[in-house]
């Protein structure tokens, strides 16, 4: 399905109706955009990761996430030598 739409002058397009109904983009949705060649892709973000609530028994800082990148590294390192 291809459709023409209209750029605003504040660079704005609307999604037509019938798109919107086909990949279920609601009001407040998040979409995807980028350049692919001379074309310019929106894509519906599959799930919404601002609703996801996740509890840590632990800080989480610049410091454990490098330990953890370091250790994962080194874990993929070791398995394949095997």
């Amino acid at each position: 399905m291809t459709l023409e739409v209209k750029v605003t002058r504040n660079y704005q397009v609307t999604i037509p109706a019938e798109v919107r109904d086909k990949l279920g983009i609601r009001v407040g949705d998040k979409v995807l955009v980028s350049v692919e060649g001379d074309s310019v892709v929106i894509r519906k973000v599959a799930g919404d990761f601002a609703r996801v609530r996740v509890r840590l028994k632990r800080k989480i800082d610049a410091n454990y996430i490098e330990r953890v990148i370091r250790e994962v590294g080194e874990e993929l390192g070791s398995a394949a030598g095997h």
